[in-house]
C-alpha cells in the first residue's frame, strides 16, 4: 500500500504530502551551503599545493594559533582524530608541519608550521580572505550583522543540542529546559 492509497489519505501524491521537503529543511540547507562553499574555495589550495581540506584545516590552524597539539587542532577545527592523524602525517612528509615532543606527555606532540608551511599560509591567507569577501559581497551590508549572529547562534545551539543528545537526550523535546 503506498501513501496516496492510504485510507482517508487526500489524492495527492506523497510528494506533496511530505512533512518534510529537504530543499525546505534547515539542517539540509546549511550543509549544502557549507559543502558548496568548501568545494569552491578547496579549488583555491587544492591545484596549487596539492592538499585538501583536512590538510587545509590544520595548516591554517597551526598558522593561526602557532603551537597545537593533535588533538587541539581537532576540537577547533571539528574535525574527527582521524582525519586530523593523516592530515597532520601529509603535511609532515611535504615539510609543512613539524612534530616536537611534549615532554609532560609523551602520548602527544606540538605541532607547528615549518618555514615553508609558514610561507604556505602566508600566500594562502590572502586568498582565501578575497574568497570569503566574494562570498560575503552576495549578501547586503545591511544584513552582514544579522548573519553573522545567525550563523553564531546556531553554532551554538548546535553545540548544546549535540552535547544534550550526548547525555541522554533523544529528542528535541529533551532540551528545552
Amino acid at each position: 500500500m503506498t501513501d496516496e492509497s492510504a485510507p482517508g489519505a487526500p489524492d495527492l501524491p506523497a510528494a506533496v504530502q511530505a512533512p518534510l521537503k529537504l530543499d525546505q529543511f534547515l539542517p539540509y540547507q546549511l550543509n549544502v551551503c557549507a559543502n558548496l562553499v568548501s568545494q569552491a574555495l578547496s579549488r583555491v589550495y587544492t591545484e596549487r599545493y596539492k592538499i585538501g581540506v583536512p590538510e587545509w584545516r590544520v595548516l591554517v590552524t597551526l598558522g593561526e594559533f602557532g603551537n597545537m597539539t593533535a588533538k587541539a587542532i581537532g576540537l577547533h577545527s571539528h574535525m574527527h582524530k582521524t582525519k586530523v592523524s593523516r592530515a597532520v602525517a601529509l603535511l609532515e612528509r611535504r615539510k609543512l608541519v613539524t612534530r616536537r615532543a611534549n615532554r609532560a606527555d609523551l602520548r602527544e606532540a606540538f605541532l607547528s608550521l615549518t618555514p615553508a608551511g609558514r610561507d604556505v599560509y602566508n600566500d594562502l591567507a590572502p586568498m582565501a580572505l578575497a574568497f570569503a569577501q566574494q562570498l560575503l559581497d552576495t549578501v547586503d551590508p545591511a544584513d552582514r550583522a544579522a548573519l553573522g549572529r545567525a550563523l553564531k547562534s546556531l553554532t551554538a545551539r548546535s553545540a548544546e543540542m549535540t552535547a544534550a543528545y550526548a547525555n541522554g537526550g533523544n529528542s528535541a523535546g529533551d532540551l528545552d529546559g
